[in-house]
């Protein structure tokens, strides 16, 4: 199942056609994916794409694709578990800044994993929704946080808080959340 363009590609899947055949290729070698009597694996990561990057439910995906409902809910979590696969390939453990870190930034860390900081982005939502959304500078946003190694790679991202929001309180809930930040 492939796209005439990389801007088609970019509007169904969210990736550039050079990205979406290293992702199955990796699927495929390190995921242990393989194809099914009724989709290939090409065909599959589409299908996983499109219903993640437009919210689309299964029932919508399966007339788009002609494919059973059962068949496109076991392939999604078949993917599921081929990218928990490639779980150690894509994530790393933080490792803790050193004692002898000389870096103006970082010294001040030691031992630290990384840092913490929560900002506000700024989002287009439907009339009805505005007043959660403001913040009290009357700007229309969300609240993210974010935690970063000194690498400045992302560890942990807790996004769509909606508005403001005191700092305690967003750790709090990224504390207590099931698969949440987890703080050694």
């Amino acid at each position: 199942m492939g796209f005439e363009s990389d801007r088609q590609s970019i509007e169904n899947c969210r990736m550039d056609r050079r990205c979406f055949t290293k992702l199955c290729y990796l699927l495929k070698t390190e995921g242990r994916l393989e194809t099914s009597k009724n989709m290939s694996v090409e065909e599959t990561l589409v299908s996983f794409l499109h219903i993640l990057a437009h919210h689309t439910k299964n029932r919508v995906v399966k007339r788009q694709i002609a494919r059973s409902g059962e068949t496109i809910s076991t392939q999604f979590h078949a993917i599921l578990r081929a990218v928990l696969r490639l779980h150690p390939q894509f994530f790393k453990n933080p490792q803790p800044i050193q004692n002898d870190c000389e870096d103006s930034k970082w010294r001040w860390f030691k031992e630290c994993l990384g840092a913490l900081d929560g900002t506000h982005i700024k989002v287009n939502v439907k009339l009805a929704d505005i007043l959660r959304y403001r913040s009290r500078k009357v700007n229309i946003v969300t609240n993210v946080l974010g935690v970063c190694t000194p690498n400045l790679q992302f560890i942990y991202v807790l996004p769509s808080w909606k508005g403001s929001a005191a700092d305690g309180r967003v750790i709090r809930e990224a504390i207590s959340r099931r698969n949440g930040l987890k703080i050694p």
